[in-house]
């Protein structure tokens, strides 16, 4: 195959003769570690390259030769001297300044390509200019024109499994040449080729040297050496020959022409927001390649979210269904017993509490009804079956403030009051006992109670829960009736007051309390406010649910270590590719994004799968045939995207920061 043309579009103009050194190296030590002590690999270094020269740098593995090329080309520091590019010394620049070194002026030709396998050729000839800022339209015209001059044209799309050696050293050439680098750092180029394919890489290094790129060659096969200008040959750290090559010939330089500059920059906040994308779409790779792993990382933080909602649902639904079950004995009343509480032995001597208080009562401006309450136990027959019952003589507002429902007839009324007559609303249980066999059931049906008869007009549905037991026989009857037939005296057992709904509860009960006082001229009565009780169960729910929430808290937690710990993971799995990413050029914030971009993602998906989950669950337990729902609000769920995503930052930071602080060369080592 012949060598593609490259003499257009990628040439740069040739250096000026005379000028200062493009790479100065002065008394350049390196060292590691070595058991206690170091070992030095490069020792008091001294060379100076040219702009636009074609260097050859050889030696047998472990001569330092490698180590040389990682300090050119600035993924590694010098231990002491100096190493000046265009005269700038590079110990002063912050690892920000030397990734704008790699990504602008230096292009990385690898022994083993290093090319990233999720992408494929084109986006890993594009990643240098996504990480200069460049506009996405111009790098990838760009990336394929250099890629179409590299006889690649027909192999843009394919990934690097699916790319001879030859092909994927091409890219690697495109990618070193996409943001215009001048100059050309090449490690065993070869190394891993053909020999035809071999030569057509060195034809092309070439060219780009006849172009005006400084190239600097790292080999070990002195045939290839002795293509450059020049060949300097490394031993045990130290440089023992700086020679022109056998091969020496006058460098032939193109006439400076307009060259295909690097792709057209974007605004910063452009730039940096193409860089997030670039990550984003990585991060989805990413998670694409290793489905199974991110799914179990993923369940930790499904379980957490889908337990938070389930329990904020529940923690809801009780307490509707607590309030509405209150709201079955009568919401907002006020129980004002004689007495000075419960158990007083001479509750059953006061009789103070009388109609006229409950009078009185239905003017205050604050209540919305008043009904009295008297009551006597005694015995109720109907046929030849009799049992225990409980009278309560009502009002007829009675039923409506307690909250009191029927299932069978109608309720007395006000007449019914006035007039004093003997119609009795029995509750499920009396019909149960009294009416179990009868056919009709017990409407028009005319009991005993005590020595007194009375016709049963309504049935009461049972009431959800109230005070003492309730087994009990309940028979209402207007208070009058009951006062006049049954206990003889004009005093009360309590008065239920309905307070407006505009009115503050406890405001109400302090007001009653002040106004019966006054008319009674002491204390002598007790007041239940049905709000206190309602408060009392709620707070007794709400604190389940806190203690359930707690739990799926930790769940969270555990899910977030989770996290954390897989992504640790993914760093240690993926050094290679961030060695890859720094040395073309990606800052400590792009390595940095990508992984916390990463974990979000994780995170987030799992927590929307959560939510999603607790939906279901919430559905099924809807076609359980309960009574009880589930009751889900939109505040909760926002809550749980946001902790999950909170999630994502908070346990992914630190595998994120930590791949962002990897040391270029040793990372690329590693893969």
């Amino acid at each position: 195959m012949n060598a593609p043309n490259l003499n257009v579009s990628l040439a740069v103009p040739a250096a000026e003769a005379g000028t200062a050194p493009l790479i100065q190296l002065k008394g350049v030590w390196r060292e590691y570690p070595s058991g206690e002590g170091t070992i030095a690999a490069l020792k008091g270094l001294d060379l100076d390259i040219a702009r636009g020269e074609m260097v050859a740098i050889v030696g047998a593995s472990g001569s330092g030769k490698s180590t040389l090329m990682n300090i050119l080309g600035c993924l590694d520091r010098p231990t002491s001297g100096s190493y000046r590019v265009s005269g700038k010394e590079t110990a002063a620049l912050e690892p920000d300044e030397l990734a704008a070194l790699r990504r602008e002026h230096f292009g990385f030709i690898f022994q083993r390509y290093h090319l990233l396998g999720e992408l494929s050729a084109l986006g890993n000839v594009e990643i240098p200019a996504v990480y200069a800022g460049a506009n996405a339209e111009a790098r990838r015209e760009r990336a394929e024109a250099i890629l179409a001059r590299l006889g690649m044209a027909d192999r843009t799309g394919h990934r690097p499994g699916q790319l001879s050696g030859g092909q994927q050293q091409r890219v690697s050439i495109a990618r070193a040449l996409m943001n215009g680098a001048d100059v050309i750092l090449a490690d065993e180029p070869t190394g891993a080729l053909d020999s035809r394919s071999g030569a057509e890489v060195l034809r092309i290094l070439d060219e780009l040297n006849a172009e005006g790129r400084t190239i600097i060659i790292v080999t070990h096969d002195m045939k290839v050496a002795e293509r450059a200008q020049r060949v300097i040959e490394i031993r045990d750290g130290e440089i023992v020959a700086d020679r022109p090559s056998a091969a020496a010939r006058t460098r032939i330089v193109s006439e400076p022409k307009p060259a295909a500059a690097p792709a057209s920059r974007l605004a910063r906040w452009r730039a940096f927001g193409d860089r997030l994308y670039e990550a984003f779409i990585m991060a989805l790779l990413a998670m694409n390649a290793h489905r199974l792993r991110t799914f179990l990382t993923m369940l930790g933080i499904i379980i957490g979210i889908a337990s938070v909602v389930c329990v904020v649902a529940l923690g809801e639904g009780s307490r509707q269904k607590v309030l509405a079950n209150i709201s079955s004995l009568g919401t907002n009343t006020l129980e004002i017993f004689a007495g000075r509480t419960f158990g007083d032995t001479r509750s059953g001597k006061i009789t103070t509490l009388v109609v006229a208080d409950a009078d009185a009562l239905a003017r205050q401006h604050y209540v919305a009804a008043v009904t009295p309450t008297v009551s006597k136990s005694t015995t109720v027959r109907f046929g030849g079956t009799e049992a225990s019952a409980l009278i309560n003589g009502v009002g007829d507002g009675y039923f409506a403030a307690k909250g009191v429902r029927l299932t069978q007839g109608r309720l007395f009324d006000a007449d019914s009051v006035r007039a004093r007559t003997l119609e009795a609303v029995i509750d499920e249980n009396t019909r149960k006992t009294l009416f179990a066999d009868v056919p009709g059931g017990p409407l028009g049906k005319v009991i005993l109670i005590g020595d007194v008869f009375a016709r049963v007009v309504g049935v009461a549905a049972p009431q959800q829960g109230g005070f003492g037991s309730s087994q009990n026989l309940s028979v209402y009857l207007p208070y009058t009736s009951v006062q006049s037939r049954f206990v003889g005296s004009n005093s009360l057992r309590s008065i239920t007051v309905k307070v407006a709904d505009d009115a503050p509860m406890d405001v109400a009960e302090q007001q009653v309390t002040r106004f019966l006082t006054q008319r009674h001229g002491t204390k002598d009565f007790f007041i239940i406010n049905t709000d206190d009780i309602r408060n009392t169960i709620t707070a007794t729910t709400e604190t389940m649910t806190v203690l359930i929430a707690a739990i799926a808290v930790i769940s969270l937690i555990v899910g977030g270590i989770g996290v954390m710990n897989i992504m640790l993971v993914s760093v240690s799995e993926r050094v290679g590719e961030i060695g890859v990413r720094m040395a073309v050029g990606a800052r400590r914030s792009d390595i940095l994004n990508q992984f916390l971009i990463e974990a979000v993602l994780v995170c987030l998906v799992g927590g929307v799968t959560g939510i999603a989950l607790a939906l279901g669950f919430g559905v099924l337990f809807a076609y359980s045939g309960s009574n009880f729902t589930l009751i889900y609000s939109a505040s909760s769920i926002i809550a749980a995207v946001v902790c999950s995503s909170l999630i994502g930052v908070g346990f992914g930071y630190l595998p994120a920061r930590n791949a962002s602080r990897l040391d270029p060369v040793t990372a690329l080592a590693r893969d």
